[in-house]
């Protein structure tokens, strides 16, 4: 059963002096009962205002939204039901807590509006304590606990309620690491206690697919690419897909007679590639992971390149590696080591060939991050 449906959905907001910024264009998006969905993109791409518009704190320019069987904002038709009435739990980016009412009071206050009775409310949030660990401290106040536990407080108050759909925008990006990482785990256990739908925002590629069964990348107001984390990172559409989901590098090159070559690089050393079909004596984008790229002393075994720098981290060595006038990154084992300044060969395991973008969009894509 579907569970959200966005059919055409636009938003545009007016600007002082300028012209209209559409913010969302033309979103169609249809999500599954007991899907975990993320909305993946850059700041100012357009994926808080869609989750604003689902939630109902802001009105669509154009299309309709559906949860179930229900639309709940329809432009022709005039019509749009408040968010109290969508039944809907939220989370959202900053913890969202009272400060002048304990933990019981924060998590209570969603039933308190509905008039719920006092027997139904003590059993209710009582349970939602349970469910987030918080059980035994419901006369605590939120300046005594911890970041975690006070986005704790937001989920069992989005819970309390029993909802359908949980909306979480950007929930984790104000913890430390390491409890954001459990905090994931949290959430999808609580999915699974309560089957519950959730869509869930944020710019964090790697809190995406651990926690989503589908989800989708945006830029600049528009769907790029839908599907699995898999499907996405295996195969993605473009260039700007490729980049956002995970470390990168983008390596200038240039097609001649069959051949691939740095741009500007050395003459007549040609990368081994096996060049697309229809790609012929144009420029383009050879995209690599640093992980998918093997790196050895022994000459001739790959392109020529020279160490620039080498850095230590926890699960590799990255060193920075120079082809022509250009600068890859390669991630390698601790065990494979290059002195700075040394020649070594590289060898591309899985590059992918993309046509380079056009400076317009990269500017738009800025403009919007900073809010021009």
């Amino acid at each position: 059963m579907k569970q959200i449906v966005l059919n055409h959905v636009t938003k545009q907001f007016g600007t002082r002096g300028g012209p209209d910024v559409i913010a969302v264009n033309d979103f169609n998006l249809a999500i599954e009962e007991g899907e975990c969905f993320a909305f993946l993109g850059p700041s100012g791409c357009g994926k808080t205002t869609t989750l604003r518009m689902i939630a109902g704190f802001e009105d669509l320019s154009a299309g309709e939204i559906w949860l179930g069987d229900r639309p709940v904002s329809d432009k022709k038709k005039n019509l749009y039901v408040p968010p109290e009435h969508r039944g809907l739990g939220m989370v959202f980016q900053s913890f969202a807590v009272w400060p002048h009412l304990n933990v019981f009071e924060n998590v209570a206050f969603p039933l308190r509006v509905q008039k719920r009775s006092k027997t139904e409310v003590y059993e209710a949030v009582m349970q939602a304590l349970i469910h987030t660990d918080l059980a035994g401290l419901e006369h605590v106040y939120p300046s005594d606990l911890s970041g975690g536990q006070q986005q704790r407080i937001a989920l069992a108050r989005s819970i309390v309620t029993n909802p359908k759909v949980m909306l979480l925008d950007e929930p984790l990006s104000n913890l430390d690491p390491q409890l954001r990482e459990s905090m994931r785990f949290e959430i999808k256990s609580l999915q699974r206690k309560f089957n519950f739908t959730i869509i869930f925002v944020t710019h964090d590629q790697s809190e995406a697919m651990a926690l989503s069964d589908r989800m989708l990348v945006m830029d600049m107001g528009r769907i790029v690419q839908v599907g699995s984390p898999s499907e996405l990172y295996q195969n993605p559409t473009n260039q700007f897909v490729y980049g956002f989901l995970g470390l990168s590098n983008f390596l200038r090159v240039v097609v001649d007679k069959g051949k691939l070559y740095v741009k500007d690089g050395p003459a007549g050393q040609a990368i081994p590639f096996d060049i697309p079909k229809g790609i012929s004596g144009s420029d383009g984008l050879l995209a690599s992971r640093p992980n998918e790229i093997d790196i050895s002393a022994k000459p001739g075994s790959g392109y020529p390149g020279k160490i620039e720098k080498r850095l230590y981290l926890t699960y590799c060595i990255e060193y920075h590696v120079r082809l022509g006038n250009q600068t890859i990154r390669v991630h390698t084992s601790h065990a494979n080591v290059f002195a700075e300044g040394a020649s070594c060969s590289i060898m591309f395991k899985n590059p992918r060939w993309y046509a380079a973008e056009s400076k317009e969009i990269e500017r738009e894509r800025i403009e919007r991050q900073i809010g021009v």
